[in-house]
């Protein structure tokens, strides 16, 4: 039985709050990042998720480690595994380097994109060019 993972991590990264929706499943590990903006409360966030599903981009799936097992159904040990889990850093590398890939590839389909546009605005102003040449020499 593949087990998933998923762990949302809510800070404050001044001006904004944000929240780090990590998930690991079927040995893949993506991670999405969204921006709340003022401080959400936890029946605020669950609403999001709720609506916004859907909506939310992942970075692309990378190999992920071990996946750790569920947590203990003793409620005080998870008080304390909760407790030592908001006293560590907020972002882990690995979170760190799946948002920094998603971010590049974002940016080379954009630049992609714009030298599509470039190419297709050169080619307009070419032919362009070449008609009015055409009308220019037709009149004599």
């Amino acid at each position: 039985m593949q087990t998933a993972v998923s762990v949302l991590t809510v800070t404050f990264q001044a001006p904004f709050w944000v929240g780090l929706y990590e998930r690991q499943e079927d040995g893949q590990y993506q991670v999405c990042k969204i921006i709340f903006g003022a401080e959400p409360k936890d029946y605020e966030v669950y609403h999001y998720l709720l609506a916004h599903w859907r909506d939310l981009t992942f970075s692309p799936p990378l190999p992920a480690g071990q996946v750790p097992p569920p947590p203990a159904a003793n409620p005080k040990r998870l008080q304390r595994q909760i407790k030592k889990q908001l006293q560590t850093p907020t972002m882990g590398t690995k979170a760190q380097n799946a948002m920094k890939h998603q971010q590049e590839q974002r940016l080379q389909a954009r630049q992609a994109l714009r030298r599509q546009r470039r190419a297709q605005e050169q080619e307009r102003q070419y032919l362009l060019r070449r008609q009015k040449h055409k009308e220019k020499h037709r009149g004599h």
